[in-house]
């Protein structure tokens, strides 16, 4: 299994989002992670979706099969060109001491991650940047006690002049 990085474009429409995510799930393929929202034009939204896929010939045969929705304005896998993803996540922990709480605060920082709420005996950290480094950050907070994350799923843009729909 490899992941695949895909970038839709499509109406600004309800009901899209149950198209998309429907076809995938029906072709008994995992969504990692999926991501939506408003682009530069306002009637047009933005779906950034992870999928485990294991071969070639199903990616492609999903990305047809996608492309073919009365919605779907475009469909691009950014794993054929260079592209940035990052993630936002926030990590609630517990403390017990001050001295625990200035461990944590120093953590943070060392993954350039910004405490953002601290209350008696838990405060929340942000972090955002790629998949790995926001894992990373989860290791090393794996000693405490975790008691909540919420993350966004990654989003991704392709590098350089060239933006999405022209592609």
């Amino acid at each position: 299994m490899r992941k695949q990085h895909l970038a839709i474009l499509s109406d600004n429409k309800p009901g899209v989002l149950t198209h998309i995510a429907g076809l995938i799930s029906r072709k008994a393929i995992n969504i990692e992670s999926l991501t939506v929202g408003y682009t530069e034009e306002p009637d047009v939204s933005r779906f950034n979706i992870v999928i485990s896929i294991e071969d070639d010939k199903e990616l492609k045969q999903t990305i047809s099969q996608l492309a073919k929705l009365i919605d779907v304005i475009k469909i691009i896998n950014l794993d054929e060109a260079p592209f940035i993803s990052y993630e936002l996540a926030m990590i609630k922990v517990r403390y017990d001491t001050p001295q625990v709480r200035d461990e944590l605060a120093s953590l943070a920082n060392l993954f350039h991650a910004k405490v953002v709420d601290v209350n008696l005996n838990s405060l929340i950290l942000r972090v955002t940047g790629r998949e790995d480094h926001v894992n990373a950050l989860i290791k090393v907070l794996s000693p405490y006690e975790i008691l909540e994350i919420a993350r966004t799923g990654t989003i991704s843009l392709s590098r350089g002049l060239v933006p999405v729909k022209a592609m």
